[in-house]
């Protein structure tokens, strides 16, 4: 256990800090009216006093206690091998999120869905069993030209994924 830990501040100590913050800053403050001017004094001033009121209201010790654990934290993540294997895990969860995100968005490795070209999600275009759906077989002029336009698009993109070796 630190040093640190064992040693308590009293609300007499509290007081003479706040004292001595206040005397300092009055100081200051009667320099700054003299160099500036009547505003700058008052200005001053109204910052002397803050430390009085963090004394009365017990905020000047909150602070202390929140600076004592910041300090305390930082040295325990410096210097804990538990803590550095805490980050590498919470790295490995960010990369593996981020990594099923691109491999979503690109449609793989989910099931029974394909990603359509703008975005939309949409169930495989297959009926169950091979049925037409109620339908015969042959298919509209303007689906069949659709349906033609789409070979092309993916035989441009097996040329674009060849040329980059993928």
């Amino acid at each position: 256990m630190p040093l640190a830990a064992n040693v308590t501040v009293d609300s007499t100590t509290w007081a003479a800090l706040a004292l001595v913050l206040t005397v300092i800053g009055a100081a200051l403050s009667w320099v700054a009216w003299r160099r500036r001017g009547l505003a700058a004094g008052l200005r001053g001033l109204a910052w002397t006093l803050v430390p009085v009121a963090a004394w009365l209201t017990g905020t000047l010790k909150l602070a202390a206690n929140i600076l004592n654990d910041v300090i305390d934290w930082a040295t325990r993540l410096v210097f804990s091998p538990t803590v550095w294997l805490g980050i590498v895990v919470a790295g490995a969860a960010v990369l593996l999120w981020v990594v099923s995100g691109a491999l979503r968005s690109r449609g793989i490795g989910t099931r029974g869905r394909v990603r359509a070209p703008g975005g939309a999600k949409q169930v495989s275009a297959a009926p169950p069993d091979g049925q037409s759906g109620g339908r015969s077989g042959r298919k509209s002029p303007k689906r069949k030209a659709k349906d033609d336009e789409d070979l092309d698009d993916i035989d441009d993109i097996e040329a674009i994924l060849k040329r980059h070796g993928i």
